[in-house]
């Protein structure tokens, strides 16, 4: 079968896999659509993503979407044929944060198509990829494959806002319009979010953005641009730069809550946390996401917005295009393998 296999920097290799069979309490999916993600894109470009580096030959890939084939011994699910999404996240649940009813911060967790644990965990980009069946899931009656393949980033969008608390009826300022940036804002507005302003320094990004509902846009290199807030109730940081964490500290009121959300760089990164002092301002994190998945499918099946976000479709066999595409913000926001192609 076809698999998309990353080898180190720059060394995306389309090859043909062994065709795997499901072991006990597994189920075999047949994968139709993949979402490049940023993780994804680290580990093409510079090996790895934040501390995870690369140290073995590793397929790619967790946001996937396809048909149950069959199920090891012991394992049930959704009848065979059915539409679904795989929940990529196999946590322990033994340790203190699983007992904490945490598992997205599961010390032990296995995430599909990550070098987080060594040996590293095989990823779905592949035509078939087998999982434990109780992370299949199958698609609400109107959802499709092709917009499916957004409930994974949704997820970690929606575990942010959850972060942030209620945002019913406040100002949400959104730092980084990539696809989870948009994602971001699409939750937020699904969650009652009076307004949502979006920065960045790209005009199609801060389009995709408007796409998803977004009320103010921002050029973030542009300290004149009018749509800069005084301040705002709740900030979300999802570029992964440190300019933008500092942007949500000045621009979050006293009091105000900011989710760290996109991945900064490995070793230490520079913000004015005198402002977290002297405002009371909390900071929080937002790894991946849990529970939120099943959010995920419900809200994708009532808002068609999304498909907007989708900006391509790409035979997995160039998946070397497709990644070339998906790292160019100037013309992409999601793209999708097509492992059916």
């Amino acid at each position: 079968m076809l698999g998309c296999v990353i080898h180190g920097p720059g060394d995306l290799r389309v090859a043909e896999l062994p065709e795997p069979r499901p072991g006990p309490g597994q189920a075999l999916v047949a994968v139709r659509y993949g979402g490049v993600c940023g993780s994804d894109l680290h580990y093409w470009r510079h090996g790895g993503v934040g501390d995870f580096r690369l140290r073995e030959p590793m397929v790619l890939g967790h946001e996937v979407v396809g048909t149950t084939l069959s199920y090891g011994d012991g394992a049930s699910g959704p009848p065979l044929g059915t539409a679904v999404a795989v929940h990529p996240a196999t946590p322990c649940g033994m340790c203190p944060e699983c007992a904490d009813g945490r598992r997205n911060v599961c010390r032990d967790t296995r995430y599909l198509g990550s070098a987080a644990r060594f040996p590293h965990v095989q990823g779905g980009f592949a035509a078939q990829v087998v999982v434990p069946a109780e992370q299949v899931r199958p698609l609400p009656a109107g959802l499709d494959l092709r917009r499916a393949a957004l409930a994974e980033p949704l997820s970690v969008a929606l575990h942010a806002l959850r972060r942030a608390g209620d945002v019913r009826g406040r100002h949400v300022l959104v730092t980084g319009a990539g696809p989870i940036g948009c994602l971001v804002v699409a939750a937020a507005k699904a969650a009652g979010a009076a307004r949502v302003t979006v920065t960045d320094l790209l005009p199609a990004a801060l389009a995709y953005a408007s796409a998803a509902g977004a009320d103010t846009l921002v050029r973030a290199d542009d300290p004149t641009d009018r749509g800069w807030p005084a301040e705002v109730d709740a900030a979300v940081e999802a570029s992964g730069v440190a300019a933008g964490l500092d942007t949500c500290l000045r621009l979050v009121r006293r009091g105000g809550v900011l989710v760290q959300l996109g991945m900064l760089p490995p070793g230490p990164s520079p913000f004015a946390g005198n402002l977290v002092v002297s405002r009371e301002i909390e900071l929080r994190g937002a790894f991946r996401f849990d529970g939120e998945f099943d959010e995920a499918l419900t809200l994708l099946t009532a808002e068609p917005l999304f498909d907007e976000l989708i900006s391509a479709v790409v035979p997995a066999r160039d998946a070397e295009s497709a990644f070339t595409l998906a790292a160019d913000r100037s013309r992409s926001c999601k793209v999708l393998l097509d492992f059916g192609s």
